[in-house]
């Protein structure tokens, strides 16, 4: 936990920003893979571990603004349990570490918010994501299954996402913690990149990685052989000569802060003439988004430049033609890069998504595009100090992709498909680092970390 303070004034902030009504935050419970004993890791709700900090299952909190008390619902170990687990901390000595005193059992929520129901009095949640708060939410609120989305509260969404999309200096500390563990996963799989070893194999040690500094990993490791596909996550594919590792890992630390990174390199430890090629077109889009950010310039205008950077490249190769900018603007380039150039990073790897990318990543008075390519960019609104995310641009050779588009005759003008056919057992390239938003521009979090194809060649033969 961070200390007491911490935790009293984000609810208090939240109490302001909100003035009048209920707050309901759910934690969550255990959940069965396969049986009800046998669970799955427990990962707490980011909200509740922003404002509460405790991190374990069964947990609710309420905060009544209006009789300015602050609850939280939950139940203290059994002796039956304790024989399971050991000693724990008791739930009371956790919320005092916490800032809260009214502790109530669980089984008093009901009564407490049923009351609430029959004088009518609002009560502000959170979009659920899980099926179980689901269907709590409208047992709890007598309400339809059917209308539990559509009476979330957008006054809790907006007050919570301006808190917490400001990260703190004591949030930064575990950012980079995250971050740094991030960077030994990257560097073990630079490691036991060979010929002959499976993709699985080195995803499993990676996240030994994560686990081993004391937390985990923050989303399922993504490292293929076939890059040209976004979210490929391994398989028992065994790597060859001549290809590329795309590895896009990521670690969450004992805090539940989230680093996301990635590199791609050689198998063979060096990148032949056509890889190099490729990886200094994403490598100079890279650089000239990093250098764009800062406060104040919308993150939708780093994206666009990011995409013009690789068209300009794609053309200097002879595998796009035209004027770059044209290219990008009549949405040619997301045949090579169709997703976005980033997101926002935190205690979600894309932190905060569950509460809704229109409200994340965008405004009232920007809306996400519905283009292709554009309707992938997850952040698109004004950069602000404080703001973490990451940039990630990338190029990407879909066979697929390419025989559907030349099939419709797209953007003729601008690719050049017969000279495509070269590249479709290329796979992919994407290069991703975390950035903090400054009052001058950024910095890069994590310590240094070899980024050009010479650093990454040197880094493996080291």
């Amino acid at each position: 936990m961070f200390a007491k303070e911490t935790y009293i004034n984000r609810r208090n902030r939240l109490q302001s920003d909100m003035g009048s009504g209920i707050i309901l935050l759910a934690g969550n419970d255990d959940s069965g893979m396969n049986y009800r004993d046998n669970i799955y890791p427990f990962r707490q709700d980011s909200s509740f571990l922003y404002f509460i900090g405790i991190d374990r299952p069964g947990l609710t909190f309420v905060l009544d603004i209006d009789n300015n008390r602050e609850i939280l619902f939950g139940n203290e170990a059994t002796v039956e349990e304790i024989m399971w687990t050991g000693p724990v901390d008791t739930l009371a000595s956790a919320a005092a570490r916490t800032g809260l005193t009214d502790i109530r059992p669980l089984s008093q929520l009901d009564a407490f918010l049923s009351q609430a129901v029959q004088q009518q009095r609002p009560v502000h949640y959170l979009p659920p994501y899980r099926p179980e708060h689901t269907l709590k939410l409208a047992a709890w609120l007598d309400m339809p299954v059917a209308s539990v989305a559509q009476r979330m509260s957008v006054a809790l969404i907006k007050a919570v996402i301006r808190q917490r999309a400001i990260k703190s200096a004591e949030e930064i500390a575990e950012m980079e913690i995250a971050v740094n563990t991030t960077i030994d996963m990257q560097l073990k799989a630079m490691e036991l990149a060979a010929a002959g070893v499976t993709e699985t194999e080195i995803a499993g040690r990676l996240q030994a990685v994560a686990i081993a500094a004391g937390g985990n990993i923050s989303f399922p490791v993504i490292l293929t052989a076939n890059g040209q596909f976004l979210h490929n996550h391994p398989h028992k594919t065994a790597f060859r000569e001549g290809q590329l590792v795309l590895c896009d890992c990521g670690a969450e630390n004992a805090m539940r802060y989230a680093g996301d990174l990635t590199r791609t390199h050689p198998v063979n430890k060096k990148f032949s003439t056509a890889q190099r090629e490729i990886y200094d077109i994403v490598y100079n889009a890279y650089k000239a988004a990093a250098d764009a950010v800062r406060p104040g310039i919308r993150y939708k205008d780093v994206h666009l430049l990011a995409c013009e950077q690789l068209a300009a490249g794609l053309i200097s190769l002879g595998l796009m033609k035209g004027d770059a900018k044209e290219a990008v603007a009549a949405g040619a380039h997301a045949l090579f890069f169709p997703c976005g150039l980033g997101h926002m990073l935190g205690m979600d790897v894309h932190d905060m998504e569950n509460l809704g990318e229109e409200y994340v990543g965008y405004t009232e008075h920007l809306k996400k595009s519905t283009d292709f390519g554009l309707k992938s960019l997850r952040l698109g609104r004004e950069l602000e100090e404080g703001f973490v995310l990451t940039i990630e641009p990338g190029i990407y050779f879909n066979p697929l992709l390419n025989a559907a588009w030349r099939a419709e005759g797209k953007h003729l003008a601008f690719i050049n498909y017969d000279k495509l056919a070269a590249y479709d057992n290329f796979g992919g390239v994407r290069i991703e680092d975390d950035f903090l938003i400054t009052a001058g521009g950024s910095r890069i979090l994590g310590r240094p970390f070899a980024t050009t194809a010479t650093e990454i060649e040197d880094l493996i033969a080291s």
